[in-house]
């Protein structure tokens, strides 16, 4: 499906900086349903073709320009475990220790990242800015300078999974409910706690299908 709308780009001679028509008026055009079109999407803005703007559509991007998608599709699929594996060793790690380490400055910003993210899925959108804000904060308040450096190394990969998870059904609201608990042991100073809950966070939102599910 992704290589169909790929294609269907290059036929309409869709330049970078182009919005696709509206989901259900290109399901329609490319006669498919609404729900498989959506999910080739989200596939498209993992690995960077198109950005979603809430309120403002999906546009094209530079990398539109490039060969067939699939195979970036399936590269990112391939390294999801060990992007998992990484997440959850190093944020359970920060998570611990900003429970240690937090300042009533940090349990600040983790409580504004908490309230954006309740703010835009009451708009209708999916967290995504409020939720790397809510992880920048944790790292933030942990103070481990290597760990920080080793966290900007994956931001990106991470930011992939954020986007592939965060567009699933139900996703953003389960995800702010792992985040209220993150921050609950934090604010608590239970290292034990922040520990478990960021496990637990990261396995839930790393359950992700939709890249795999692309042909």
């Amino acid at each position: 499906m992704a290589d169909q709308i790929s294609a269907w780009i290059k036929e309409n001679g869709l330049l970078p900086g182009d919005r696709l028509p509206p989901e259900r008026e290109l399901a329609q055009r490319l006669g498919v349903s609404r729900a498989t079109l959506s999910q080739a999407l989200v596939a498209l803005e993992v690995i960077g073709v198109v950005v979603v703007r809430h309120g403002d559509g999906t546009v094209l991007t530079e990398r539109a320009r490039t060969g067939p998608v699939i195979e970036a599709i399936r590269a990112h699929a391939d390294r999801l475990p060990e992007i998992i594996e990484a997440r959850d060793a190093l944020e359970s790690k920060l998570a611990a220790l900003a429970a240690v380490r937090r300042t009533d400055a940090d349990l600040a910003a983790i409580r504004a990242a908490l309230e954006q993210m309740e703010r835009e899925i009451e708009a209708g959108g999916r967290g995504v800015e409020a939720d790397e804000q809510f992880h920048g904060a944790i790292t933030a308040a942990a103070r481990s300078e290597l760990l920080t450096q080793m966290m900007a190394a994956i931001h990106d990969l991470i930011r992939e999974t954020r986007l592939e998870s965060l567009s699933q059904p139900g996703r953003p609201r389960e995800s702010l409910a792992g985040h209220q608990r993150v921050a609950d042991a934090i604010a608590a100073g239970d290292p034990d706690a922040a520990t478990q809950a960021m496990h637990e966070h990261v396995m839930l939102v790393s359950d992700v299908a939709l890249l795999r599910e692309q042909p």
